[in-house]
C-alpha cells in the first residue's frame, strides 16, 4: 500500500509540470512527514552523505570535458577524418556522421553534446551536398544517442553509483555493444542511402587520409586515455575523467587554439551550471532511494515478482517495456536514479548479471532520448534543424527500429556486453 501511495504522489508531481528532481524530494519529504516517525535530521543527514561518493565527481568532469570539445574543433577535424574513410560508398557523408557520433562520444561521454558538435557541422553540410533534411536529422538525432553506450558515459556512471556496481567494468562492457550498434546504424544508412541513389563523395587516396588522421590525432588520443588509463590500473575512472578533463582544456586552448583563453570561464560555468543541475537530481534520487529501502519496497517488489513466477526472461522484457514506457515522460539520468535501485535487487535475485543489466539499462536509455515527448536528442536537433518534432519523430523511425532491435539481441544474449570485460580479466 505504501508503494502505491509513494508512486501515485510521485507521478502526480510529475504529471503537475514539476521538475523531476523537486518532484522526487517533495514526495520523500510529505510521505516521511505524513506517514512515518522518521526524524527530520535524517533527512538533512541523508542530503549531504548522498553525494559522499567518489565516483559521482566524475560526473561534473566528464561534463567539462565535454563542454570544453563541444566549442573546440575536434568534432569537425574527426567528421573529416571519418568523411575520407567512408565518403565515396552510397551516403557518404551521413555515414561519416554516424562514425563521427560514435568517435565524438567516446570523448564527451554525452549524447546531447554529441549531437550538437557533430549535428551542427554534419547537417549543414548534408543539405548542401543534396541529402534531404528528414534523413540527415534521422542519422545523427539517433547516432547521438551513442553518447550513452559509448564509454565514458555519464549516464553509466549514475547507474554504477544507484546499485554500487564497478564503472571502470561497465565501461568495458560498453565498448563491444556501442561499436555493434554503431555498425548497424551506419548499415540502415548505407541501406537508405543506396534504395535512393544519395549522394556518394570522391574517394579519398591514402595520403589524404594520413593527413586527416594525423590532424584529428589529438583528439582520438583522449579514448586512448581514458580508457586505456582505466584498464591498466593506471587511474581509477574518476581519476579518468579529471584528466580528461584538463587534457581537453590542454587540446583546444594550447593545440588547436579554437577557444581562447578568455572565453574558457564561460565554458567551464556552463558545465558547472549542468553538473549542478544533474547533483541536484542525485540528491533527490539518494532520498527517494532512502525512502524506497526504509519502506522496503524493492524486497517488496522482488518477492511479488517471484512470487508471479516470472524467470529471466519474462522479467527482462517487462523491464524493456517499463523503461521504455518511463522514456515517455522522464529524461534518462532520472530513469536510472530512480528506477536502478528498485529493478537491481529482482535481477540479482533472478541471477542476471549486474553489467549485462545495466548495459541493458542505457540502451533503452538510448531508445527514450530517440522518441517523443521527452527524447532530449529531438529537441537539440530540432534547433539545429529548424524542423518539428512530430516531423522528425518520423524521420528517426527507420533507426529507432534498428535500435529497437538491437535492443532484444543485448537482452536475451548477455556475452554481447560481458565477452570484453571476461577477456580482460575483469
Amino acid at each position: 500500500m505504501n508503494a502505491i501511495i509513494i508512486f501515485v504522489l510521485l507521478i502526480g508531481l510529475i504529471l503537475t509540470g514539476m521538475p523531476i528532481s523537486i518532484s522526487l524530494g517533495l514526495t520523500v519529504l510529505t510521505f516521511l512527514f505524513t506517514m512515518t516517525d522518521v526524524p527530520i535530521t535524517s533527512v538533512a543527514l541523508k542530503l549531504f552523505t548522498g553525494l559522499e561518493n567518489f565516483s559521482i565527481m566524475a560526473i561534473p568532469f566528464f561534463i567539462l570535458a565535454g563542454s570544453l570539445l563541444t566549442q573546440g574543433g575536434v568534432a569537425r577535424r574527426m567528421i573529416h577524418f571519418a568523411t575520407t574513410m567512408v565518403g565515396h560508398f552510397y551516403g557518404g557523408l551521413a555515414l561519416a556522421g554516424v562514425i563521427s557520433c560514435a568517435l565524438f562520444a567516446a570523448i564527451s561521454g554525452s549524447s546531447v553534446a554529441t549531437v550538437v558538435a557533430v549535428g551542427s557541422i554534419v547537417l549543414p553540410a548534408m543539405v548542401k551536398q543534396g541529402f534531404p533534411k528528414k534523413f540527415g536529422a534521422g542519422v545523427i538525432t539517433t547516432s547521438g544517442a551513442l553518447g550513452i553506450l559509448v564509454p565514458p558515459s555519464v549516464v553509466m556512471v549514475l547507474y554504477s553509483v544507484s546499485t554500487n556496481t564497478s564503472v571502470g567494468k561497465l565501461f568495458m562492457a560498453g565498448v563491444i555493444p556501442g561499436l555493434m550498434l554503431a555498425s548497424m546504424l551506419g548499415l540502415t544508412t548505407w541501406w537508405i542511402a543506396r534504395k535512393n541513389n544519395y549522394p556518394r563523395m570522391k574517394k579519398a587516396n591514402w595520403a589524404e587520409r594520413w593527413n586527416a588522421f594525423k590532424d584529428s590525432a589529438w583528439g582520438f588520443s583522449i579514448i586512448v586515455l581514458v580508457i586505456g588509463g582505466i584498464y591498466s590500473g593506471l587511474f581509477t575512472p574518476t581519476e579518468a575523467a579529471a584528466v580528461a578533463a584538463v587534457y581537453a582544456f590542454f587540446v583546444v586552448v594550447f593545440v588547436y587554439k579554437d577557444l581562447s583563453l578568455k572565453n574558457v570561464p564561460k565554458v567551464v560555468l556552463d558545465a558547472a551550471s549542468l553538473s549542478a543541475m544533474l547533483l541536484y537530481i542525485i540528491t533527490n534520487a539518494v532520498l527517494f532511494s532512502f525512502l524506497m529501502t526504509s519502506e522496503n519496497i524493492p524486497q517488496q517488489m522482488a518477492d511479488w515478482l517471484t512470487l508471479q513466477g516470472l524467470g529471466p526472461v519474462a522479467f527482462l522484457l517487462v523491464v524493456n517495456i517499463l523503461l521504455l514506457v518511463a522514456g515517455n515522460v522522464m529524461e534518462p539520468s532520472s530513469i536510472v536514479l530512480i528506477m536502478a535501485p528498485i529493478l537491481f535487487p529482482v535481477a540479482a535475485r533472478l541471477g542476471i548479471d549486474p553489467i549485462h543489466f545495466g548495459v541493458l539499462m542505457m540502451v533503452n536509455m538510448e531508445v527514450g532520448m530517440c522518441h517523443p515527448p521527452v527524447g532530449l536528442n529531438l529537441y537539440v536537433a530540432s534547433g539545429i534543424t529548424k524542423m518539428g518534432i512530430s516531423e522528425l519523430s518520423v524521420a528517426v523511425l527507420p533507426w529507432l527500429f534498428t535500435m529497437v532491435i538491437f535492443l532484444l539481441l543485448i537482452t536475451y544474449v548477455p556475452m554481447v556486453s560481458l565477452a570484453l570485460p571476461t577477456l580482460l580479466g575483469m
